[in-house]
């Protein structure tokens, strides 16, 4: 008899990081794979699913403007629990540190359901950077029956927070999976990538180009007020710089940054990307600033060195090998650090040079081999 996967996720770099795992789970005939989303993010994560073809078996539908924390995790809780006493999956997939993962392990957890948890075991070790996402991922590593760690490091903390070794699998990022495949598929099909060549036809070749994103609950308010002062002071004083400004749909950035940053010269800001479009343009790139966690993961690919809009990071590998820096918010600290890798060509060379810690492109296959095992 099959086994049945459920894969839950509700957020777009959820998607992004599990797609080839999705594809590769259903060639597998062993397994019975569904696929559920919550719509913690909505239009954002549709856009993903339809770049990689992934049509959801159920979808919550749990997302509103401007809920509180927990109303989505009540409406989540309810809602996936009658997902899982439908279809009584074997085991569940979730991913990182969404309310989405947590509430889905919790629910799992009470209805005796085997929990496998990709990309366990990332740490800042501070309880409220970031917030909830410590909690969640914290919470999610006890409950789990299989923890599929990226890196050394985060093996090391499970292993330092008492979580039996046989329930941890290092495999590496899948977010290197997924880059390596979306990459072969762009540079193959000359009409996508024609197509987001023409689209980005405006930013000029004379000019480095910085990108940035920024969508943390820790950044909301005078965060990203600071990030978008920052951003004027450094196009006040370089000429020779464009900035693309990837901003996301939620109201507490959106509007902020619409505000703050609308009309200006050199800067343009954008709807969030798809997938495609954003790695052309990492690929383009001189410089990212962000405080996403998944960009911290796939910038060493393409050499760019990363200034992380954050106090605290899980993801210290790249940081420990030099191809990044934490300059949270701090509109001096953020300033300082550009203009030093846009003038000083040594220390740029080294932050960009750094072999990528965070995987080889084979931690699909490696958690596809671990979960056969693990039903036979």
């Amino acid at each position: 008899m099959k086994k049945k996967i459920l894969i839950i996720f509700g957020t777009r770099p959820e998607a992004i990081k599990l797609a080839k795992l999705i594809h590769q789970l259903k060639k597998k005939n062993f397994f019975k794979l569904k696929v559920c989303v919550s719509g913690q993010h909505n239009e954002m994560l549709y856009q993903v699913l339809n770049l990689y073809k992934i049509k959801p078996d159920f979808d919550l539908k749990v997302m509103k403007n401007n809920q509180t924390l927990n109303l989505l995790c009540s409406k989540i809780l309810k809602k996936i629990n009658s997902v899982l006493l439908s279809f009584n999956p074997d085991l569940i997939l979730v991913h990182g540190d969404t309310t989405t993962a947590y509430i889905s392990s919790l629910a799992a957890f009470q209805n005796k359901i085997k929990i496998g948890h990709v990309e366990a075991g990332l740490r800042t070790h501070k309880l409220e950077y970031p917030y909830p996402e410590e909690f969640n991922r914290k919470s999610i590593g006890v409950m789990a029956d299989i923890n599929y760690t990226p890196t050394k490091i985060a093996t090391d903390n499970l292993i330092n927070e008492n979580i039996p070794k046989y329930k941890i699998i290092q495999t590496g990022n899948t977010i290197v999976d997924t880059l390596k495949f979306s990459l072969k598929v762009l540079l193959k099909n000359k009409k996508i990538f024609n197509k987001i060549k023409k689209r980005f036809s405006f930013l000029d070749s004379k000019k480095k180009l910085i990108i940035v994103t920024a969508h943390r609950r820790e950044n909301y308010g005078f965060g990203i007020d600071n990030i978008c002062s920052a951003l004027k002071e450094i196009l006040k004083k370089n000429k020779n710089i464009q900035i693309i400004f990837s901003v996301h749909l939620n109201p507490n950035i959106n509007k902020k940054v619409n505000n703050n940053l609308g009309g200006m010269k050199n800067i343009y800001l954008v709807k969030p990307l798809d997938y495609f479009s954003f790695i052309y343009l990492m690929k383009l790139s001189y410089l990212i600033l962000t405080d996403s966690g998944g960009i911290q993961e796939e910038a060493p690919s393409f050499n760019k060195p990363v200034l992380v809009l954050r106090n605290e990071t899980e993801r210290p590998e790249a940081r420990n090998f030099g191809g990044s820096l934490l300059v949270g918010t701090d509109i001096n600290k953020i300033e300082k650090n550009v203009n030093k890798l846009l003038k000083n060509k040594k220390l740029y060379y080294k932050m960009s040079k750094i072999k990528n810690p965070y995987g080889d492109g084979k931690a699909t296959d490696r958690i596809i081999n671990h979960l056969t095992k693990f039903f036979n």
